[in-house]
Formats: structure tokens, C-alpha cells, sequence
């Protein structure tokens, strides 16, 4: 068996896990009053944002330029929908095509950004920055405050470079959808620019999945997973769909373009190195980047390895998922892929894809990965059977869609608010301590420990592990759902409001198609099925390296104080019945 490397978790205090805020009194309001959710909920702005686009400026004059606008979630050039879109529309009138993407850190506070996601960001851009200079492209990269102040702040660069058309694929979540919206009606009212923003995050985009009886998923709050992927699939293979399609390359500028006045000396702009209040010191940075490469070569190789090579119980750790000594393996039996169905909730080996900061990012298409995974495993049709591990992949990646639709068509859930109304009123337990224990990977249950040290070390977790470490809080130490969901955001690269608060809203029984309140894991099961070897444990939680048997996954109470590690910070049974009590008895003690 390979030697493990030593563990690599920073402290406790490790200064790159403090953020400060540069503006202090920005202070956002973080959960909405149920009357404004209801109220964003009948009037979803996602479908505001469509009609503020078909009403727009449709024949604007022939401008300098088309721009295309990215954003945190579609960071690529290839499959990239809108910039296609904007591409297509420069080549028609035989103008530039510009990029720019505008680093609004007051959202980044209000979003709970992580300093690595932010940092994962500044590393992608300037790889396609690298990419777009083949083209004769430039990417003009931006920082603006306040953030709402953006749309008129983009509405007046699109004026002053005279574009004619603006490009940009959808953000699903509220703030993003009303900042569009008002770009939307400030360029209508000047009537100089057509915008045009599309869908591109979903493979199958919000509302075109609809019941059988033909209602769109809004007009039901009975959201359930298994229903949805009923409807989802057989969508993706009729022959007249397209949502699989690859979206065209962008095509070159005129080299020309180096000698233009304004447009030249956007290429000699250099990517700013580091967000401030989001910057990390130079070892996490070397540290983060390790684990994280960036750039769509790496997205791609990173499934390449997934699709097409074996799990190593050598490479589930810190360390590079990129490095050698891959085995390659058959797809539909060997890979990481092929055993997907039966090894994905293991922790102590790579038996995941690891794409998930990839598909946050966009820096990977979710239909490339669909695209790959087929044609790996030599599917003609799409496969999302419980019975291969191409099919139970894909099903994950349904689930993403899931999630986002969720976002889209029923905002309350970007607005702080549980899905299920009526857990509103769940009482929570105020305890600091228990909320840092559990943060710091101090809880006394290795399991859970692991999990969360994880996190701190590769700013990423096994989603099994995520879903261990949130039921923990929520039903263990009955801390509230939300302070969790911001923890993991303000912590993972990975950090996706659509995914993350569908999981805590899963694990909290208060979101669409949740656990019933009263299943709660029980982490130490969970730790023998996960982590039967304990290889996961002791590599995240050095105290216990030792340990072998039962004992590792919970220790005795002598045997805990001997080696220095914590003791439980609650009984697991009594806290069960702690938690069926409440939800069952909402408000009650």
C-alpha cells in the first residue's frame, strides 16, 4: 500500500481562512421576511429577465464592437453558449468581439465567496485570457463597487466602447437575475444596445421540464427528484433536443483590432493577482492551486482520469489528482466511472470525478460531461440507470439541474428561506462553541472530524462526507441549516448556491425532496460503511493514526483523553430524540 503523506490541515487559526472585509458597513441582509420570499416566489425574476430580454433593443445601429459579459459560472471559451452567440453576431458584422468580466467584491461578501473560490477565479481568467489572445481577443478584467451599481456601470462601458450587442449567459440566483434585469432596461432606454442573455449553467434549462400532465415545475411545491429525472431524460433523447450539443468555437478577430485606440490597450491589461478581503497567503495559494489546477485542460483532464482510469486509495487526499501513475481501466467496469455505482460513497480512495469545482466554475460544460461519460462507456442512448456507473453519474449531474431549477423557479431558496415554510419555526440551539468544535473538525466523532478537516486543508469534500458532517449540525447539534451553508461557502472552491443549499436544505428535512425529519444518520454507521479501513480518519485526523478496529471510529472516552482528541459534544441517541421531538413539535423545546 502506498505511504500516506503527512496530513497538511492548517491550524485553527491558519490567517488564510480569515477574510476581512474592506467595507465594513456593507452588511447584507441575509434572510429574507416569508411575506418578500412569497412575493419573489409568485414573479420568479428569472422569467422577468426573459421578457426584459425579448422587450429589448432588437436592431440596434452597427456598433466597434460585441460584447460578451462572463461570469463566476461560465468561465470557458469552448461550449460556451453565449460567447458563440456574441461571436456569431461580431462575425455578421465583420466587428470585434470583446470579453469582460467585472469583480464585484460587495457580492462576494454577500454571497459568502470563498477566498479560494475567489482565487480559483483570478487563476482561470487568466488562462483564458492566455486563450483569447490567439484569437486576437481581449478579456478586460474590471473591479466595481457598489455592486448595485453594476448595471449602470456596464450599461455606460457598452456605451463608451459603442457596442452594439451584449452577450451573457444566466445567473439563476436573485441578486444576479435583478442586476440583469436592470442592464436590460437601461440599455432599452437609451435604445443603443441589444442584450441577450441565454441559458448555459443547466443541461436542460429551468421549465422546460414539466409534469406529465404538462404544468412546469412552478406550480407545484411538491418537488420530488425521481418524477423530475423521469421527465428530464427522455427530454434529452428525442432526436429534435440540442441540449446536448457542443456549442460553436469562437472565431478570431481581425488582428487589426492591436492598433485600435481603445480596443488595442485592453490586451496589455493584466489580470489583477488578488481580490481584497478574498486573498490568500502565498503558501495556501501554492497549496490550493496544487490541489486545483486551473484552466479547461485541466477540467479535462480531470475527467479523462474519472472516465477512463482506477481509483487509488493513494490519491483521495491532499494531493494532486493529477499526478502520475494513473492506471488506465475499461470505462464501463474498471474506471473510477465504471465502479461509480457501487464505490461513489467511499472516502478512502478517488472514486469520485473531483469535477465539481470545474462545473462551479463552468470552467467544464455539464453537457460535455454527459457528452464524455456516453461516449466512454460506449452509450448510443443516454443512460441514467441506479444500475451502471455511467447512469448513476449522470444522475448526479440531473440532480444539478435539480437544484438550479429549484434557484430559478423558486427564488425563496437564494433568500435565506427554508423551502418547506412550515420548518420555519424549528428551534434551533444558540451554542458558539459546539458551531466552532464542529467548523475546526474538533466534535469527537472521527467521521465528522475527517470530513470537516478535509475542508479546511483542500477547500473540498466527498460529498458523502458533506452530507455526514451536515447532518451532524443540523440534527446532532441542532444548529441551524443556514449557518452551515455559509460556513461551506465561505470555506469550499466549490462553493455553488444551487447545490449547496439544496444539500443542507436535504440534510435539514426542510428543502425539496428532503430526508423525512425523522431519518437522521447516524455517523458512526456512516463512518464503518464510508471508511471501513479507516484510511480517510486517520490520514485528516492525525490523533487517531494509530488507531485500528471499531475503536477508530469511536473511540472510548479513555482511550480519546490519552491521545489528546476531543470527546463527543453530544450523545448521538439523546440528540435523535432530540431532533424528531422538534421538527415533530415545531417550536417546542
Amino acid at each position: 500500500m502506498a505511504k500516506r503523506p503527512r496530513s497538511t490541515s492548517p491550524t485553527v487559526d491558519s490567517p488564510a481562512m480569515k477574510k476581512s472585509k474592506a467595507d465594513a458597513k456593507f452588511l447584507p441582509n441575509k434572510i429574507a421576511t416569508a411575506e418578500n420570499a412569497a412575493k419573489a416566489d409568485a414573479s420568479p425574476p428569472v422569467f422577468q429577465l426573459l421578457d426584459a430580454v425579448s422587450t429589448g433593443v432588437r436592431k440596434p445601429s452597427k456598433g466597434d464592437c460585441v460584447v460578451y459579459w462572463m461570469r463566476m459560472e461560465d468561465m470557458r471559451v469552448r461550449d460556451n453558449r453565449a460567447l458563440a452567440l456574441a461571436s456569431a453576431q461580431a462575425q455578421k458584422d465583420n466587428i470585434p468581439i470583446l470579453t469582460l468580466f467585472v469583480l464585484s467584491p460587495q457580492d462576494y461578501t454577500a454571497h459568502d465567496r470563498s477566498a479560494r473560490r475567489i482565487d480559483f477565479t483570478l487563476r482561470n481568467l487568466e488562462c483564458i485570457k492566455t486563450e483569447l489572445a490567439k484569437l486576437d481577443s481581449p478579456l478586460y478584467v474590471v473591479s466595481h463597487t457598489p455592486r448595485t451599481d453594476i448595471p449602470r456601470f456596464v450599461h455606460d462601458l457598452l456605451l463608451e466602447w459603442n457596442t452594439s450587442h451584449a452577450f451573457g449567459n444566466i445567473e439563476y440566483e436573485v441578486d444576479e437575475l435583478r442586476r440583469d434585469i436592470a442592464l436590460c432596461r437601461a440599455a432599452k432606454k437609451h435604445g443603443k444596445v441589444s442584450c441577450t442573455f441565454v441559458h448555459d449553467k443547466c443541461i436542460m434549462p429551468p421549465e422546460d421540464v414539466r409534469t406529465k400532465d404538462g404544468r412546469g415545475y412552478t406550480a407545484s411545491r411538491t418537488q420530488v427528484y425521481s418524477p423530475f429525472l423521469r421527465a428530464w431524460a427522455p427530454l434529452l433523447e428525442k432526436a429534435s433536443s440540442h441540449h446536448l450539443d457542443e456549442a460553436p468555437l469562437p472565431q478570431a478577430n481581425d488582428p487589426s483590432i492591436h492598433q485600435h485606440p481603445v480596443f488595442g490597450k485592453l490586451f496589455k491589461l493584466e489580470v489583477p493577482r488578488e481580490v481584497e478581503g478574498f486573498s490568500l497567503d502565498p503558501e495556501e495559494r501554492e497549496r490550493i492551486s496544487t490541489f486545483w489546477h486551473a484552466g479547461e485542460d485541466a477540467a479535462h483532464q480531470m475527467l479523462y482520469r474519472f472516465l477512463s482510469t482506477a481509483a487509488r486509495t493513494s490519491q483521495f487526499g491532499a494531493v494532486d489528482p493529477l499526478a502520475e501513475g494513473a492506471k488506465p481501466a475499461d470505462p464501463t467496469k474498471q474506471s473510477r466511472l465504471g465502479k461509480y455505482k457501487d464505490a461513489r460513497d467511499r472516502m478512502d480512495a478517488d472514486t469520485t470525478s473531483r469535477i465539481s469545482p470545474y462545473l462551479a466554475a463552468g470552467v467544464i460544460s455539464a453537457r460535455a460531461c454527459v457528452r464524455e461519460a456516453l461516449k466512454a462507456s460506449g452509450k448510443k442512448k443516454l443512460d441514467v440507470s441506479r444500475d451502471t456507473g455511467v447512469g448513476r453519474w449522470i444522475q448526479e449531474l440531473a440532480w444539478r439541474d435539480f437544484y438550479t431549477h429549484i434557484v430559478a423557479l423558486f427564488p425563496r431558496v437564494s433568500m435565506g428561506r427554508p423551502f418547506q415554510e412550515k420548518y420555519a419555526g424549528v428551534r434551533w440551539e444558540t451554542n458558539p462553541v459546539h458551531l466552532q468544535a464542529w467548523k475546526d473538525g474538533r466534535t469527537g466523532v472521527p467521521i465528522v472530524d475527517a470530513a470537516m478537516r478535509q475542508a479546511k486543508t483542500m477547500g473540498w469534500m466527498h460529498n458523502r462526507a458533506r452530507m455526514i458532517a451536515a447532518m451532524y449540525l443540523v440534527k446532532d447539534l441542532m444548529i441551524d441549516w443556514r449557518l452551515g451553508e455559509k460556513y461551506f461557502m465561505e470555506t469550499l472552491i466549490d462553493g455553488d448556491l444551487a447545490s449547496n443549499n439544496g444539500g443542507w436544505q436535504w440534510s435539514a428535512s426542510t428543502g425539496v425532496d428532503p430526508a423525512p425529519y425523522f431519518r437522521i444518520f447516524n455517523p458512526y454507521t456512516q463512518s464503518q460503511k464510508a471508511d471501513p479501513g479507516g484510511e480517510y480518519i486517520r490520514h485528516f485526523v492525525p490523533e487517531l493514526a494509530k488507531v485500528r478496529g471499531d475503536e477508530l471510529h469511536k473511540p472510548p472516552h479513555g482511550l480519546a483523553n490519552k491521545l489528546g482528541y476531543p470527546l463527543p459534544l453530544v450523545n448521538h441517541d439523546e440528540a435523535r430524540k432530540r431532533a424528531i421531538r422538534r421538527y415533530k413539535n415545531i417550536g417546542e423545546e
